[in-house]
């Protein structure tokens, strides 16, 4: 009976351990640790102004991508077509990811920063990732292959992407939203199992 608890303690302990927001800027890593990956590119946009808000698909999943001062498509190779990008209007202003569905709570993509003809500059971000906490990481000297990506075992309720104090536009290409791998939850249901077992054979 004791090695039981223990083994649930342990197991929910190490859940418990987990419910956190986890960074990863390796999208090989990323996408090990997520599972049915859906992906917007964001080659359907042009370089021109869109409105404050733009409802996105991304595979299965749906999100909305917002900006106080409106959207604007970027990228497009110089203007010659091709790999297009999603900037905003104001470099003042984030991007802002938010309204997932799907039971979305893993979010990556390429993030970096462009001028005002819509093309790459070096550059820094800040993205702030939510899921009833926060949390900050920057992306410095960011090239337009930079990747981050964040896994919650709750629901996302945003992600926003910011310049560097108005120097340069905050731009995202590639825009990856999954789910944890279903081991994660495995292990919740694990220890959640041993509990009860516990608690029937203590009654």
């Amino acid at each position: 009976m004791k090695p039981l608890c223990l083994a649930a303690a342990l197991l929910c302990a190490g859940t418990g351990a987990q419910a956190a927001i986890t960074v990863y800027t390796s999208q090989a890593a990323f996408l090990s640790a997520v599972s049915t990956p859906g992906y917007d590119t964001f080659d359907d946009l042009r370089v021109v102004p869109y409105d404050t808000t733009l409802a996105r698909t991304a595979g299965t999943y749906g999100y909305q991508a917002y900006s106080p001062d409106g959207l604007w498509g970027a990228g497009g190779t110089g203007g010659t077509g091709g790999d297009y990008w999603l900037s905003n209007e104001n470099a003042y202003t984030p991007i802002v990811f938010q309204n997932f569905s799907g039971g979305a709570s893993a979010f990556g993509g390429n993030f970096f920063t462009s001028n005002i003809s819509g093309q790459y500059v070096i550059g820094n971000l800040i993205l702030t990732a939510a899921d009833g906490s926060t949390l900050d990481y920057a992306l410095n000297g960011t090239t337009t292959s930079s990747f981050l990506g964040f896994v919650s075992d709750t629901a996302l309720t945003s992600v926003t992407v910011a310049g560097d104090g108005g120097l340069y536009w905050p731009t995202a290409n590639n825009v990856v939203l999954a789910v944890p791998e279903p081991a994660t939850y495995g292990m919740l249901l694990a220890g959640i199992g041993l509990l009860g077992v516990a608690a029937r054979r203590r009654r």
